[in-house]
C-alpha cells in the first residue's frame, strides 16, 4: 500500500505555480528577445538551465527569439590561429581573416550548441544567422572597426514563420552587407536590440554579468524612463560596458520594444523570475507611463 506524505517543497512549488498564473497569462502570445552571453556559455549546467527556461517560455506560449555572442570561444580560435585581436571603444576589429573566423565560430560552433541544448530539453530550435533570408542586412559601423556593422534593414518574416511552427529561433550575429559577398561581425546587444525593435517585440531582456544599472550609490535601480537613463549617463553614474546596453534599449524602446530589462545572467532562472514573478530582475528600462 503506498502512502503519501505531504512536503512542504511541493507545496511550494504548486503555490509558486499558481502565483504565476497571471504573469502566463500576460504574456501569452508576447514576444520576448534574449540575449544570451557571457560565463553561462562556457558551462555544461548553465547552458542547461538556459535551454530549459527558453523552452519552458515557449511551453506557456511565449514566443522566444535567443540571439547569442560567443567573444571567448572567438578569441580562442583567433589565439591559436595566430590572429591578434584588437578592440576599439570595446568593439572588436574585424578585417578579412578575422570575419571569417566570427563566423565561422558564430554560427557553427555557438549557434549549434544552444540549439542541441534547447533541443536535449524537449524544445525545438532553429540556428541561423543575420545572413538567412536576409535577416539583418547592415552598413559598415565605422570605418576604423573594418567588418563590424550596423543593421539598417531586418526581414523578420522568417522568424515569425518559425513561431507559426512552435520553433525557437536561435540567431548568430553575422550580417550579410549592402554589396555582393559582404559579411558583418555585429556586435551580440545590437543585433539583439535590432531584432527585438523589426518584430516590436514586449520584452527585450539582455543578460549580462552585473546585476543591473546602478545609482551613484551603488544600488540597483529595478526601473528607469529613458529620460531617467539618459541623466544618469550625463553624470556619468551609467558608465563604461553598462553604456552600450544602455544605448541599445533606448533605441529599442525608440523603434517600439515595450520594455528593456538588463538582468544578471548568473542568477538561476533569471528569465523566469523577470517575466513570471512580481519581484522581477534586474532594471526595467521602458517608457514613462502617461
Amino acid at each position: 500500500m503506498k502512502t503519501r506524505t505531504m512536503n512542504r517543497d511541493w507545496i511550494a512549488t504548486a503555490r509558486t505555480l499558481s502565483e504565476a498564473l497571471p504573469y502566463l497569462q500576460r504574456y501569452a502570445g508576447a514576444i520576448v528577445v534574449v540575449k544570451f552571453g557571457g560565463n553561462a556559455m562556457g558551462d555544461g549546467d548553465a547552458m542547461a538551465e538556459f535551454a530549459r527556461d527558453i523552452v519552458l517560455m515557449r511551453q506557456v506560449g511565449v514566443n522566444p527569439v535567443v540571439v547569442h555572442g560567443g567573444g571567448p570561444m572567438i578569441n580562442d580560435l583567433l589565439g591559436r590561429l595566430g590572429i591578434e585581436s584588437r578592440f576599439v571603444r570595446g568593439k572588436r576589429v574585424t578585417d578579412q581573416a578575422t570575419v571569417e573566423v566570427v563566423e565561422m565560430v558564430l554560427t557553427g560552433l555557438v549557434n549549434k550548441r544552444i540549439v542541441q541544448a534547447i533541443m536535449d530539453e524537449g524544445g525545438r530550435a532553429v540556428g541561423l544567422s543575420g545572413k538567412d533570408d536576409d535577416l539583418m542586412v547592415c552598413e559598415p559601423d565605422d570605418p576604423e572597426l573594418g567588418f563590424v556593422g550596423r543593421p539598417v534593414e531586418m526581414n523578420v518574416q522568417v522568424l515569425r514563420d518559425l513561431f507559426d511552427a512552435g520553433i525557437i529561433p536561435v540567431v548568430a550575429p553575422v550580417a550579410t552587407g549592402m554589396q555582393p559577398g559582404e559579411t558583418f561581425n555585429v556586435n551580440g546587444d545590437t543585433a539583439a536590440g535590432a531584432i527585438a525593435g523589426a518584430l516590436k517585440a514586449d520584452r527585450l531582456l539582455l543578460l549580462t554579468d552585473v546585476q543591473g544599472v546602478k545609482n551613484a550609490a551603488g544600488e540597483v535601480v529595478t526601473e528607469l524612463t529613458p529620460d531617467e537613463v539618459r541623466r544618469m549617463t550625463d553624470e556619468g553614474v551609467i558608465a563604461g560596458g553598462m553604456i552600450p546596453k544602455t544605448e541599445t534599449a533606448l533605441k529599442a524602446i525608440e523603434d517600439g520594444v515595450r520594455g528593456v530589462v538588463i538582468i544578471d545572467g548568473r542568477v538561476p532562472n533569471a528569465c523566469l523570475l523577470e517575466l513570471f514573478t512580481e519581484h522581477g530582475s534586474g532594471s526595467l528600462i521602458r517608457a514613462a507611463r502617461a
